[in-house]
């Protein structure tokens, strides 16, 4: 069982702290979520885990090994795979190339191994009927699927998701959340900040809530919910999932 753990992260913009002292962990096969109004540093938190943005004080692990001044692309390799809320398919490859050009980067895999993933990848995200369509081609539901499956062409450990409920219509949330839950029973931690709080609590174990750069408060949805801070900061008093 693999962990990423964030200690006591803190990051400043000039004279103004964003992220005072925020602490969290991500196992393995874990759904966690990172919530929080606007402005209350959960983006800049998710952001220094990823490698986006350096952190001042506080350190990142990757099980023992501090990888805090590690950049994203050697965060990556070892493990931690990132999917931002923008497009991030090559428009003008095919969905094949999309996934073979991470394959490529293995050096451990020969050229069968290769494309026996590659199969694996199309059959298992159901995009084997798009396998020759060009990126730019795409559905939503169907570029998020291809962008998934290239991020585990990767083998990643852990996988950090922005925003992935971000401007999809109905068909594609249910799509998503059905993808989260596959990532979750192949051992793989997910980790999830988005804006879109019902659907985010409705696939997480857990969730931290961020307000003022600090944690507020940890939980499953319904500690969450009955959370008077949260409340009072975040949710208010009607909210329901």
């Amino acid at each position: 069982m693999s962990r990423l753990t964030a200690e006591h992260l803190a990051k400043s913009y000039k004279k103004r702290q964003v992220v005072k002292d925020v602490s969290l962990t991500v196992e393995s096969g874990q759904v966690i979520g990172l919530l929080g109004p606007n402005g209350a540093g959960k983006t800049t938190t998710f952001y220094m885990i990823v490698g986006l943005v350096n952190n001042d004080k506080g350190r990142i692990l990757l099980d023992d090994t501090d990888i805090s001044l590690l950049p994203m692309h050697e965060r990556a390799r070892r493990g931690i795979g990132y999917l931002p809320q923008e497009s991030s398919i090559f428009r003008k490859l095919t969905v094949r190339d999309n996934i073979m050009a991470i394959l490529e980067t293995r050096k451990e895999l020969d050229e069968t191994s290769r494309e026996d993933k590659l199969d694996q990848l199309l059959e298992e995200f159901h995009i084997g009927h798009i396998a020759n369509s060009l990126g730019m081609s795409l559905s939503g539901g169907e570029r998020r699927r291809v962008e998934i499956a290239r991020a585990l062409a990767a083998e990643p450990a852990f996988i950090l998701l922005d925003e992935p409920f971000a401007g999809v219509d109905p068909i594609s949330v249910i799509d998503i959340k059905k993808i989260i839950e596959h990532l979750r029973k192949r051992g793989i931690g997910v980790l999830i900040t988005d804006h879109n709080v019902r659907e985010t609590l409705s696939v997480c174990e857990q969730a931290y809530i961020v307000s003022h750069g600090e944690l507020i408060a940890y939980g499953d949805a319904q500690s969450i919910l009955s959370n008077q801070q949260v409340k009072d900061v975040y949710l208010g008093e009607q909210f329901t999932l």
